[in-house]
């Protein structure tokens, strides 16, 4: 193996400049020629490809977002984009990828690996939504993003006295939810694991106001529903001023946390690893504090388990 390149894929998350930094300088170390695939596997269909060294990776570790860009790609989809993507690879003297993204990334990455590309997946997403991992890239500083905004929507809330909804961003996972909602001590964490009922939000709000609480927080998650529907309904049923605060993108910005920059060092570091073995079609992970990996079918074949324990006493302590 002499060439070997790295992507990103899919939805960005902060610490995969932090992955990327470390696959290039492990790369180096290991001998190998580096490239940068701007904008994913489309980037990687059209032969968007940048010779990095020590200086492409400088000052990234702490910053958001990606530099190589992402973007989604219909064609790659197709059995002819990736036979051209796969092509390209081939033209370039590409002899492995490594591809930051999350599952629909790693999917990517298997049917290239099909091809004859040697292929190893690193988990960059916010949603913490890979059932194989404990956590993956991105997730902990969107986590304190969300804290962040908790903390400052609390300070208004307490000298209006009002409830606050704030939704986040989980459309089928709700750790996002679970874990901000936790930290910054939510009275309410609605997710799409668990669902709710709007008669029990009512009643921990009038409740909450019984005992005479300024204020109440309740976390959303985008998966379990919609934020203004949700205050319009409250409104309509209790006698309680309710402001819904929809973060959006603001969850994926920022300086990347220490836990980010760390994790996504020492995962990018094993990905190149990986490729020096002659491995491929594997992803890489953290269980435990412990790196792994494993075939990319076999962690996409696995489900999810929602921390039950962690919400129930996210619920005790509301």
């Amino acid at each position: 193996m002499k060439n070997i390149a790295v992507l990103t894929s899919g939805g960005d998350a902060p610490g995969m400049n932090a992955a990327i930094r470390a696959v290039v300088r492990m790369g180096i170390i290991s001998g190998f020629n580096v490239f940068g695939v701007r904008k994913g596997f489309r980037g990687l269909i059209n032969g968007d490809f940048e010779k990095m060294n020590e200086s492409s990776v400088s000052d990234i570790i702490q910053r958001g977002g990606t530099i190589l860009q992402t973007a989604r790609s219909e064609e790659f989809k197709t059995e002819e984009g990736q036979d051209k993507a796969a092509k390209m690879a081939k033209i370039f003297d590409i002899d492995g990828l490594v591809v930051i993204g999350g599952d629909g990334s790693f999917a990517g990455a298997k049917r290239l690996s099909e091809k004859g590309v040697a292929c190893i997946g690193v988990p960059g997403t916010i949603d913490n939504d890979l059932a194989y991992t404990d956590y993956s890239i991105g997730f902990d500083t969107a986590v304190n993003n969300v804290l962040d905004a908790i903390n400052r929507i609390r300070d208004t809330s307490s000298s209006h006295e009002r409830a606050s909804i704030i939704e986040v961003m989980g459309r089928y996972s709700g750790d996002i939810a679970l874990y901000a909602g936790l930290a910054g001590g939510a009275e309410g964490i609605i997710v799409p694991e668990m669902g709710f009922e709007l008669d029990d939000i009512c009643r921990l709000l009038i409740e909450r106001k019984n005992k005479g609480k300024l204020h109440s927080i309740i976390i959303l998650a985008e998966g379990a529903g919609d934020a203004k529907q949700l205050e319009q309904q409250i409104m309509e049923n209790v006698d309680i001023e309710v402001r819904s605060t929809i973060l959006g993108y603001i969850q994926r910005g920022g300086s990347t946390t220490a836990f980010d920059r760390i994790l996504a060092s020492r995962l990018g570091a094993r990905a190149v690893e990986l490729l020096a073995e002659g491995k491929s079609s594997r992803v890489v992970g953290i269980r435990d504090n412990k790196l792994i990996d494993m075939e990319i079918v076999e962690a996409l074949g696995m489900k999810k388990v929602f921390p039950r324990e962690l919400y129930e006493l996210a619920i005790k302590l509301q």
